[in-house]
């Protein structure tokens, strides 16, 4: 007899379409089974051969938390390349990464959280530096451009599935997880959404995460935007996955709902399909499903949903068919190519803002270089650990010969003197071992913990000279002469034992606290500093004593805290004015540590740079008035560049960062980066970081009327280049838009050619020119490049909130092409055949509140948990809503008006600016914000008028309507 083998079954049958593989599979899964999935640590089923699975390996830049592994340039770096080509390969080189570091630990998972595709809308945002840009269609070129080479090119089989974060309007640490983001229509649709739809429509994207933050009331994680809109972009399964906690926000700290089931069922049934919560431990979640289902708040198809687009991405990853999978044994890992494209990418990310000709330097310049960031290559929150290092020194050092480079960092060097006598010290550890943190990687690096094999701090006659640093507000690190940071770990100790600032929560930084002399008087003494201070320790929120057994912490309600003197040895700002005078050219390497004053929970509070820095910046120039700054900073800043001789920006480049700057001040290569958002002069430039209103704010450079300090798109260069040829044809739903560009200098270099619109004559408020697309050359000396853009008609359209559409709008638009926002080389205008603007049908339609033109004292709000919008006052209590254009019928047009609102409060309505012609009382249940009643009243008006609202206390106002 000849033995059959048994046929596959059909989930391991790879001549079958996934979508059959899914059914059959879910088919053998026990409800069990299938809830237990619903966790970002799904557990493996040994009966069905299918392996445990986790969703989530951050990649923002490089892989993350991991260990060591190629770091390029923090993502709005990545943004200032204005290169979607560079940015397809780091993506591409991340990926090969990942699949080699999962090759030897399976903790590296697959599916990546990454890009971040949140709009730079607001520049004191803690997290700029993981966006890409202000602008919505230079994003979404950007990010898609790092989802293909994430997902990588095979048909069907991905190397790594990547979710975009975070879905959605979220530019906020400042309560992020209990404020609201009020978003218009207009600002939803033009803005916001865009620059997730591009990359989703790509076809490139595996799943969204959303956002802890609520928009228009209702929280990110229940939003029926996620079925209205995202799934509705593309026929691919979408895999949600919830942020890490955010799940129990829901009823913990949103309290948005009473319990954690109906929470959990909510968000399921929304659309979130992976919950991260509670760590590794599955269980809490896992009972919440159990819960909802048993009362009825969940079907198990609902269940089904979501763990089907789980299995789609695993499917799609390769799992089920590893002998098919093209990407296994691919992985490829500190290669030469990559450290190559490291460097290629953090010298193409360089921005020089101004030069008056100092720039490129000499090969025989004396070079003072100074400044806190001078000697660093600093990492942030989403970044792996460094396998190759170039500081800004280094790198100098390297270009322009050790001999003809002087360096001083620019810290106080300072003692602390106890009210003892004594003065604190580092005693020293001829045994300890260095560390670098996050080496050995983790899946959660919040939980690593401090280092307490090195001895505490101690006091005696002559203490430890330690290097002292303002990161502004008086946020202080103090650091060993051995390079170590004092820090504190969970014993309460005081130890130099951190290679950086860091973790979670930074337990390197301190505050001096002044405290009162005898004579009730806290005057500062010469250097600054003062007489008396407590050391704070902001990690754990209490200052440091003197114990028998070495420094710490004091306990909450045990120990005297001690009360320092800082005795300045030597200031940066000395220091400085030793090293600048005798140079050719002072290089001041300015900027911020991304662990510290702007980072993932904590907002900037200004865009100036830290006093500190200011100060050391001053010095060098007083000293030498040939000054270079270079800022090395995750942000725009505010500065004075009028009397410096050069100003370059560049993001915290990764590992070859220190390298790319030499080149670029050496003039080896031609800085080309563009800024990817607005440096504004001011903090009064900047509209609350609340104000999510694009459109009414006037924020961006899409809408702001003021004068930058450095526009949108700026970007110097060693060479020229001169604009030609500018004609434009449309055809076939597309303007064809072309020009020459022409290097006119004497040096080989990048040219980012840039085109904007913008309506003449719109009936709305539109931008004042808006990127529609870019190409980045090079060209050589005398060499030129005909350029050629192919602008979708509907790449001009506005969403029309009078018809709830997308409407392009007849009329001429300019069309502006030049090297930024503000430098236009060549313009001409087009008309364009679209559709008329025409009056609101109100007495057909009615108004949604929302759909107003502009508000003033207004946020928008939700009209139920489940979907709609409302308005609203806003803290004031009073808000005015305008409607433009309503058509109120002819003959004897509209005689009354309904409202549908909750709450308590008035609604009065007046035309075109007149007096008020109808007022609405408005008294619902109160405690009950979605009982919504109707309240007619008599209105007389007929023809086509501006339509004001009112609003007064607070009452939520959903609808009007109109009868006649």
């Amino acid at each position: 007899m000849t033995a059959h083998t048994p046929p596959a079954a059909p989930l391991r049958d790879p001549q079958l379409p996934f979508a059959k593989r899914i059914d059959d599979l879910l088919s053998r899964l026990t409800p069990e089974e299938k809830v237990s999935f619903l966790h970002q640590f799904a557990p493996a089923v040994e009966r069905l051969g299918i392996a445990a699975f986790r969703t989530g390996q951050e990649a923002l830049h490089g892989v993350a938390w991991m260990g060591p592994a190629t770091v390029f340039p923090q993502a709005v770096g990545l943004g200032a390349t204005w290169n979607p080509d560079l940015v397809r390969r780091i993506g591409e080189a991340v990926s090969k990464e990942v699949r080699a570091m999962r090759a030897r630990d399976e903790r590296v998972g697959l599916n990546v959280w990454s890009p971040t595709v949140n709009l730079l809308r607001h520049p004191l945002w803690g997290r700029n530096e993981e966006g890409y840009s202000e602008d919505p269609r230079l994003t979404s070129a950007i990010a898609t451009a790092y989802t293909h080479g994430l997902r990588g090119d095979h048909p069907t089989y991905w190397r790594t599935a990547p979710v975009l974060k975070h879905w959605l309007a979220h530019n906020n640490e400042t309560g992020r997880d209990v404020t609201s983001s009020s978003v218009r229509p207009r600002v939803l649709h033009e803005y916001d959404l865009r620059a997730f739809r591009g990359c989703v429509e790509a076809g490139s994207v595996a799943g969204v995460m959303p956002a802890y933050n609520l928009v228009n009331g209702r929280p990110n994680h229940v939003s029926p935007y996620l079925r209205e809109h995202l799934r509705a972009w593309t026929d691919e399964e979408l895999l949600v996955c919830s942020d890490a906690g955010a799940p129990s926000n829901l009823v913990d700290s949103e309290h948005y709902f009473d319990t954690h089931e109906e929470a959990t069922a909510a968000a399921l049934v929304a659309g979130v399909d992976s919950f991260t919560d509670h760590g590794t431990d599955s269980s809490k979640i896992v009972a919440r499903v159990e819960g909802a289902l048993e009362r009825g708040l969940l079907t198990r198809a609902d269940v089904d949903a979501a763990v089907r687009r789980q299995l789609s991405v695993r499917f799609r990853l390769g799992e089920f068919d590893p002998h098919y999978d093209p990407h296994a044994g691919t992985g490829e890992f500190d290669s030469p190519a990559h450290r190559t494209l490291a460097g290629e990418a953090a010298e193409q990310a360089i921005v020089l803002l101004r030069n008056d000709g100092v720039l490129p330097l000499a090969a025989d310049t004396r070079i003072a270089v100074v400044g806190l960031l001078a000697d660093e290559c600093k990492l942030d929150w989403y970044s792996g650990t460094l396998l190759h290092r170039s500081t800004p020194l280094e790198g100098l050092y390297e270009r322009f010969g050790a001999e003809r480079v002087e360096f001083a960092e620019g810290v106080d060097r300072v003692l602390l003197k106890t009210s003892a006598g004594t003065f604190l010290k580092v005693p020293t550890a001829p045994e300890a071992t260095d560390e670098v943190r996050g080496a050995e990687g983790a899946l959660d690096p919040a939980l690593l913990a401090g280092r307490t094999d090195l001895p505490p701090l101690t006091t005696d006659a002559t203490g430890t000279e330690l290097a002292l640093v303002d990161w502004g507000e008086g946020v202080l690190t103090l650091r060993a002469p051995d390079g170590r940071y004092l820090s504190v770990a969970e014993d309460g100790f005081l130890r130099a034992s951190a290679d950086q600032p860091g973790g979670w929560v930074v337990q390197e930084t301190f505050r001096l606290v002044p405290q009162a002399d005898a004579d009730g008087s806290t005057a500062e003494s010469s250097d600054g500093y003062g007489h008396g201070h407590l050391l704070l320790h902001l990690g754990m929120g209490r200052p440091v004593c003197v114990a028998a057994d070495g420094v710490r912490v004091a306990g909450p309600d045990e120990e005297r805290p001690e009360v320092v003197e800082v005795i300045v040895v030597e200031s940066g700002e000395d220091a400085v004015t030793r090293v600048t005078a005798g140079a050719d050219v002072v290089v001041v390497v300015a900027g911020n540590d991304p662990h510290i004053n702007g980072r993932e929970t904590e907002d900037r509070t200004t865009l100036r740079l830290p006093a500190h820095q200011e100060r050391l910046l001053a010095a060098a120039r007083a000293a030498n008035a040939r000054t270079v700054l270079a800022l090395v900073s995750a942000y725009p800043y505010a500065i004075e560049p009028g009397p410096l001789s050069a100003v370059l920006w560049t993001a915290h480049g990764g590992q070859a960062a220190g390298t790319a700057l030499a080149r670029v001040l050496a003039g080896d290569v031609s800085p080309a980066g563009r800024l990817p958002q607005t440096w504004y002069a001011e903090d009064a430039d900047l509209p609350d970081l609340l104000d999510y209103d694009v459109i009414g704010a006037r924020q961006t450079y899409l809408y702001f009327e003021g004068t930058p300090l450095f526009p949108f798109g700026h970007g110097l260069s060693y060479a020229s280049f001169s604009y030609a040829d500018l004609a434009v044809r449309v055809e076939d739903g597309t303007a064809r838009v072309s020009c020459t560009v022409t290097n006119t200098g004497d040096v080989t270099a990048d040219e980012v050619a840039q085109l904007y619109t913008r309506a003449v004559d719109p009936s709305v408020i539109r931008p004042r020119r808006e990127l529609l697309d870019h190409r980045r050359v090079t060209l050589v000396p005398g060499a030129s490049a005909e350029l050629s853009f192919d602008v979708a008609l509907s790449a001009f359209a506005f969403w029309d909130v009078a018809q709830g559409r997308w409407r392009l709008e007849s009329g001429p638009y300019e069309l502006l092409v030049g090297a930024s926002s503000t430098d236009v080389r060549l313009r001409t205008t087009v008309t364009l055949a679209g559709e008329p603007s025409a009056p609101r049908p109100v007495r057909r339609r009615g108004l949604e509140a929302a759909d107003f033109d502009e508000q003033s004292g207004v946020e928008i709000v939700d009209r139920t948990k489940v979907s709609g919008d409302a308005v609203t006052p806003a803290a004031a209590g009073t808000g005015e809503l305008l409607y433009r254009a309503c058509d109120f019928g002819t003959g004897a047009g509209t005689t009354g008006v309904t409202v549908t609102a909750a709450g308590s409060g008035t609604v009065e309505l007046s035309l075109d600016g007149g007096p008020t012609l109808a007022t609405l009382t408005v008294a619902a249940s109160p405690g009950k914000p979605y009982d919504y009643v109707t309240v007619d009243a008599a209105l007389s008006a007929a023809g086509v008028h501006d339509l004001r609202l009112g609003l007064r206390g607070p009452l939520r106002l959903a609808h009007v309507g109109f009868s006649g």
